[in-house]
């Protein structure tokens, strides 16, 4: 279990010394200083996703209002957590439930490329945003569907 704080910028402590200093760092140095091997691409999609889910976000409810300017705190390094602690192998199909606009699914998905993701939401304007999303940055290994979990059937590695 990740304890994690929404008070303030978010601070992940797992007794390893994993926590970062309020405001001190840009997004992207918050994301790199616990992923330091991102490719460009990565680094590319990561950055593209703030301006996107902020103009989503003005069109329709994504994240709460008060949250899109922690985007990056409060969504994208908490879905990235999971990738601390529990990298994913190559050709896992991952099954995000309850994905909204796409947290953890669409972070994990830019962090291993080589893993399939499904997101799947019942609210089709949140599925229409993943798949906004995944097509701005390029993600090619995200499936949205929008439908309720107990109508969904597949077989995944791993539900999250």
């Amino acid at each position: 279990m990740v304890p994690v704080s929404r008070s303030g910028l978010c601070v992940i402590s797992c007794g390893d010394g994993l926590h970062h200093n309020r405001g001190k760092k840009t997004n992207m140095e918050l994301i790199q200083s616990y992923f330091p091997d991102l490719s460009d691409k990565q680094i590319s999609q990561f950055k593209a996703i703030g301006p996107l889910y902020r103009e989503w976000n003005e069109k329709i409810n994504v994240v709460s209002r008060k949250d899109i300017d922690h985007l990056y705190e409060h969504h994208i390094l908490h879905s990235l957590a999971l990738a601390k602690y529990n990298p994913f192998a190559p050709d896992m199909s991952i099954l995000d439930v309850g994905t909204g606009g796409g947290f953890p699914g669409i972070p994990l998905a830019i962090m291993f490329p080589e893993v399939h993701f499904t997101l799947l939401d019942s609210t089709a304007k949140k599925i229409h945003v993943v798949t906004e999303v995944a097509s701005a940055i390029g993600l090619e290994n995200v499936k949205a569907i929008h439908m309720r979990v107990e109508d969904h059937e597949g077989e995944y590695a791993m539900v999250i």
